[in-house]
């Protein structure tokens, strides 16, 4: 594979690789940060990214990391624009299980036909960020999957070429041979530098299984990421992932929080479980989405809801109606 390309600036329109991978960084790297500077520089990071939700308490779940309680994260990919808020181009949910030391992570396909709850119409499910922000989209997604969302992670995609970089690249085991932009992938293991990992996981029209080959691309490259953030080497580098890190996230998870996560819960990175929704097509109005049967969102349901050991959240009639 050509290496030549290392220096590639980011396109700030890019539109394929939307996955959060700072979460990964923060959250499950399992590496202890020595020296007072580097604390103090994370801990001034962390509380300038940090955003908390519009919602009462009591609509909220309690959940206690320090007792390792079972929690979800919504991770949001937003292609953000001047002039405007942007919109997801990924869409993540994950529920992370301590005590099965396990992640299940479902990528949410963006065209998926969806009640946006807040906004009292059907539309793609990527589009309750656009009408309504972080915000919206847990309540879309909530109802949606019924399932609760404790924390959320959103990030403007223009970080990621930068952060795989900062981590000195991921290697993925590739199963399609294709050449997208400037650069070939053939079948076999690669290692991705930033621009390289981006086009690996853009590519969607040439692959055979269309939108869902490249959920599968971009959950490789998550999990070759959080193979990289636990090594030591990536703890040289903390000044360039702050800054990737302080540019390009928001999330209503505390500094204290994500100490907690990784102190209690940094074993859950080496047990993934990949999820793909089942669908179909719908064309309606001349308009593109992915449709999910209701036997297929209740298996989900089912399944996250005994990953966060607890029961299904109930469909208040308020959001029914909204």
């Amino acid at each position: 594979m050509e290496k030549e390309n290392k220096s590639l600036k980011t396109n700030k329109r890019k539109k394929g690789f939307r996955i959060t991978l700072i979460l990964i960084l923060l959250l499950f790297a399992g590496a202890a940060v020595y020296g007072y500077s580097v604390y103090q520089s994370i801990a001034t990071t962390l509380k300038n990214t940090h955003e908390p939700l519009d919602r009462p308490k009591n609509d909220q779940r309690q959940i206690d990391l320090a007792k390792q309680d079972p929690f979800s994260v919504l991770l949001l990919g937003v292609d953000q624009r001047e002039g405007d808020r942007g919109r997801p181009d990924s869409l993540m949910l994950l529920t992370v299980n301590p005590d099965e030391e396990s992640i299940k992570i479902v990528s949410i396909p963006r065209d998926t036909y969806a009640k946006i709850i807040g906004k009292g119409v059907e539309d793609k499910i990527n589009h309750a960020y656009t009408y309504g922000g972080v915000d919206m989209s847990i309540k879309t997604i909530e109802h949606f999957l019924n399932v609760p969302i404790d924390y959320f992670i959103a990030v403007n995609t223009n970080g990621f070429q930068e952060l795989v970089d900062a981590v000195g690249g991921v290697t993925v085991n590739n199963t399609l041979d294709f050449s997208y932009g400037k650069f070939h992938f053939p079948v076999g293991q690669l290692h991705l530098n930033g621009a390289e990992a981006l086009k690996f996981t853009q590519m969607r029209h040439l692959d055979p299984k269309g939108d869902f080959g490249r959920q599968e691309r971009q959950q490789k490259v998550i999990q070759a990421f959080i193979k990289e953030a636990a090594t030591v080497k990536t703890l040289a580098n903390y000044r360039s992932i702050l800054e990737v890190i302080g540019n390009n996230m928001k999330t209503n998870l505390t500094f204290n929080e994500m100490k907690k996560l990784q102190e209690n819960y940094s074993k859950t990175r080496n047990n993934l479980e990949r999820i793909q929704i089942s669908g179909n097509n719908l064309k309606k109005d001349g308009v593109y989405y992915f449709e999910v049967p209701d036997e297929e969102r209740e298996k989900l349901s089912q399944m996250l809801n005994e990953h966060l050991k607890i029961e299904p959240i109930t469909k208040t009639a308020k959001a029914e109606s909204n």
